[in-house]
């Protein structure tokens, strides 16, 4: 968070926790939700200090009612910022976001305000958990996992993907950096040519 921040980073995602994390056994759920809340807490001075606005996409409402009242608690913390927004992905999943979108168009369309002859990629986007922001550049990947785990399936049509081996809870500045600068050699054509 603090290099993305120095870095001018606008929009950092973290996948947090999944939908199909759910499925694990309540023991390890309950331990991560706890985790989930004291890093809330424990986080919410430093966040401050490095001005970052705090975020949350997924199905919220499927999470514990004590872990809702910490991320507003701490989004009302940092509600005067205006630095880097930080998203969390919680209880989410790409195509649980997507199967969500559709379902807010299609009430939409029962409500009788909605056109499907004006469906169009600007259009859906604006029913994502992340509408508004910007699709993101780029993707990084630890474990050297090669798959992309059912992550903005929407939003990454075009993101260029950085596969590291490092762990999770490994992963440093240095690692940051070396995926940046990966980054910044690529030629992004989005389906054009030069």
């Amino acid at each position: 968070m603090r290099a993305c921040s120095d870095l001018g980073v606008q929009v950092l995602t973290l996948y947090t926790f999944s939908v199909e994390n759910w499925q694990r056994p309540a023991r390890e759920v309950n331990a991560l939700m706890t985790i989930l809340r004291q890093s809330l807490r424990a986080e919410r001075k430093e966040l401050d200090a490095n001005n970052v606005r705090l975020n949350v996409i997924g199905r919220v409402h499927e999470l514990p009612s004590a872990v809702r009242e910490e991320i507003a608690a701490t989004q009302e913390y940092l509600s005067s910022n205006t630095g880097m927004l930080m998203n969390l992905a919680l209880s989410y999943s790409g195509r649980a976001e997507i199967v969500d979108a559709v379902r807010r168009m299609l009430k939409d369309q029962k409500d009788g305000s909605f056109d499907p002859a004006r469906v169009d990629d600007e259009l859906f986007q604006s029913y994502l958990y992340t509408a508004g922001l910007p699709d993101p550049d780029l993707l990084i990947r630890t474990s050297g996992e090669m798959r992309i785990s059912n992550f903005l399936l929407w939003q990454l049509a075009y993101t260029e993907l950085w596969v590291t081996d490092t762990l999770w809870p490994d992963f440093r500045r240095e690692h940051l950096h070396r995926a940046i600068a990966d980054y910044q050699r690529r030629d992004r054509r989005f389906g054009r040519t030069d």
